[in-house]
């Protein structure tokens, strides 16, 4: 019954075009960047280990990168990682959803067909707003990776893959990071044709993730606030669940449910736009 109900809401979605990003970005923001090899804290809940080859931005310096690419800020980000490698272009984004203590029992209940047409029907129908916009529609191929759970880490992973009328690929790649007090949100953004090289080194970098001490998903003790939806919400994107953005190439484009029943949120990927930003941040001229 539960899923049914997350699937009910996820198809009763408007898709709306919030904002692109500017073609010039050559004012780019004061970032306080940590170099690895280091350890930074997620905000107040988490820090994670970052190696040489990475660099750190706060929530501050995240938040005002959100806000260059032309992104509403959330003002849930904790933080952002990028390589420092010339030939790598991808980013991860860190937001924290204070929302509870998550229950995984629905944990057998992950219906991934029924989950994906609830997305398919409500992105199809949100077409109509994105064409009334001038925007290609965007439809919903499948599963890049199926919704899988990890009871002993307590993490939750899935991707999905569309593609818009203009025949570009977008990738939605999402991690879930469960906590005492609620989740980080992981959101990966690279090219799909790149994301079978960056994948493993976010894999690598979340084994060096951990919940501050009184803060972890195994430190919930009975009177701690409980979050009202369970794993099958965060992938359908029932009671807001997902609210994380995106679109942080070209364009943010988000699922809104109608009366605010259910957010579910698609990467729109322009990879021009953000080796712009990259070679303005780190020098990476000619590229």
């Amino acid at each position: 019954m539960r899923t049914a109900r997350v699937l009910r809401a996820a198809g009763q979605v408007t898709l709306f075009s919030l904002v692109a990003v500017s073609s010039a970005l050559a004012q780019m923001p004061q970032i306080n960047w940590v170099k690895g090899p280091s350890t930074v804290d997620l905000g107040d809940q988490a820090q994670i280990q970052i190696g040489q080859p990475y660099t750190f931005a706060d929530a501050h310096g995240a938040q005002k990168l959100m806000e260059v690419m032309g992104n509403t800020v959330s003002r849930d980000e904790v933080g952002l990682i990028m390589p420092q490698a010339k030939d790598q272009d991808w980013f991860m984004l860190f937001e924290y959803q204070p929302v509870g203590y998550v229950k995984d029992d629905d944990k057998n209940e992950i219906d991934k067909d029924a989950i994906l047409e609830g997305i398919r029907r409500g992105t199809e129908e949100a077409n109509e707003v994105r064409k009334s916009k001038g925007i290609p529609a965007l439809h919903v191929q499948g599963w890049f990776e199926e919704p899988h759970y990890d009871p002993t880490t307590h993490n939750l992973v899935w991707a999905l893959t569309a593609r818009n009328d203009d025949g570009s690929e977008v990738v939605n790649y999402n991690v879930r990071l469960l906590g005492r007090q609620g989740y980080m949100s992981v959101t990966l953004v690279d090219d799909p044709a790149k994301l079978a090289v960056s994948k493993p080194e976010v894999e690598r970098l979340l084994a060096g993730f951990s919940y501050k001490t009184g803060r972890s998903y195994a430190e919930f003790v009975p009177g701690d606030k409980v979050a009202e939806y369970g794993l099958v919400a965060l992938v359908a994107g029932g009671a807001g669940a997902a609210a994380v953005k995106l679109g942080l190439f070209g364009a943010l484009f988000k699922i809104l449910a109608k009366g605010g029943k259910a957010v579910v949120l698609l990467l729109v990927a322009a990879l021009a736009a953000v080796k712009k930003v990259l070679s303005s941040m780190f020098g990476r001229g000619g590229e």
